[in-house]
């Protein structure tokens, strides 16, 4: 059975953007982005939100050979093999290989993708995470705590949830980020 793991890069104080959307702050330094890569390998399936899939469609297109930095061309490659499901009820198309649209969440689908599938999932996206918390479906967490505070902006988890949580693996890089992993009980 496939796992289905949120991941997400989030401030001190818990955002992954700040009140105007900007992330900058938040892209990963090298040793980040080789630990991150390697925590991407195993995902066959990337579940994503509009947004999300706005953001990470730069990888489509990022060469995986040539001029870009190894780091960058390794995780082009491994989003490029991947399948991806895009949650919108306002996109129009997918512009990306291996995409398919969906209108809305169905979190039985996503159930039966966990029970079928051998490569394990992955949602991006806090509105969509949190659709996936709400339904139970999420069984790891995977935060990178950047050390900045925002003061506002997009949380990344939901604030009428609770989870029980057991810590799986920590890091700590050398850049001031920590990585928590943690595996997910039942939501109350």
């Amino acid at each position: 059975m496939a796992r289905l793991i949120y991941s997400a890069i989030a401030s001190l104080d818990g955002f992954i953007n700040d009140a105007d959307g900007n992330f900058d702050w938040a892209a990963p330094d090298d040793d980040v982005h080789s630990f991150v890569n390697d925590l991407e390998r195993p995902i066959g399936t990337y579940l994503l939100g509009r947004r999300m899939y706005e953001v990470m469609r730069y990888w489509e297109t990022e060469s995986t050979s040539g001029d870009a930095p190894t780091i960058h061309r390794d995780f082009a490659g491994i989003w490029q093999a991947a399948d991806k499901i895009v949650y919108s009820s306002s996109l129009a198309e997918v512009t990306t290989n291996r995409t398919v649209l969906r209108r809305s969440f169905d979190p039985s689908a996503v159930s039966e993708m966990k029970a079928s599938h051998a490569s394990d999932l992955s949602v991006g996206g806090a509105h969509l995470a949190a659709q996936a918390l709400s339904a139970g479906l999420v069984d790891e967490l995977q935060l990178f705590v950047t050390p900045v505070v925002v003061g506002g902006g997009t949380g990344w988890l939901p604030a009428d949830i609770r989870l029980d949580l057991e810590l799986l693996d920590e890091h700590r890089f050398s850049g001031g980020v920590v990585y928590l992993h943690y595996r997910v009980s039942q939501p109350h």
